[in-house]
């Protein structure tokens, strides 16, 4: 049974994967947010702008902290297991409960980059989102002048679906994506090789 199938709250349980803990932000975490936040690399492609002060991470951790609490889309703070701090975010920006579909979201840290990091905190969460939450289909997408986020949904199983032309405002300009996704039926076939 799904919170689709109940109506009940989504409740963003604590993922694990080989190198990273998955889990609710806490006020905490809020240097941490601020550190990686403040990087402009890091906000470029991202519907955010790079944080001034740490009192810009403690609004957005404010705000996830409702979302939990009110049980709406919301994200998981990307702990890495070997330091304990958080070097990102992961989660879902909506739920359609009628398609049972999501769009998944995700930033992180530069100098995490090509690691493989954000590929095993994906995996995690397409995982959750088909054999917990039951859903059906998982999309997400990129600035098209940011090949390496689609690099990792292709890592995932994820397809590309085509180009949105002028999808979205970002930084005062209108900007192209390039939309995935991978469906259960997707995900049951390649979990059956893997």
């Amino acid at each position: 049974m799904s919170f689709f199938d109940a109506d009940i709250p989504f409740y963003a349980e604590p993922l694990e994967t080989n190198r990273l803990l998955l889990r609710r932000l806490v006020m905490a975490d809020a240097q941490d947010v601020f550190e990686y936040g403040r990087d402009p690399e890091v906000a470029r492609h991202v519907l955010w702008d790079e944080y001034k002060s740490v009192s810009e991470s403690r609004s957005y951790i404010r705000s996830m902290m409702r979302h939990y609490r009110f049980g709406d889309a919301s994200s998981w703070g990307i702990e890495l297991k070997q330091t304990g701090r958080i070097v990102g975010t992961i989660g879902y920006m909506w739920f359609q409960a009628e398609h049972r579909s999501t769009e998944v979201g995700y930033s992180l840290a530069r100098p995490c980059w090509n690691q493989g990091l954000m590929t095993e905190a994906l995996k995690a969460v397409i995982a959750y989102s088909f054999d917990t939450l039951h859903l059906n289909r998982v999309e997400a997408q990129h600035e098209i002048t940011n090949p390496a986020s689609g690099a990792v949904m292709r890592k995932c199983g994820m397809q590309f679906e085509g180009t949105l032309r002028q999808r979205l405002m970002n930084k005062g300009a209108y900007v192209d994506v390039d939309l995935y996704a991978i469906l259960r039926s997707d995900y049951v076939s390649r979990s059956m090789y893997h």
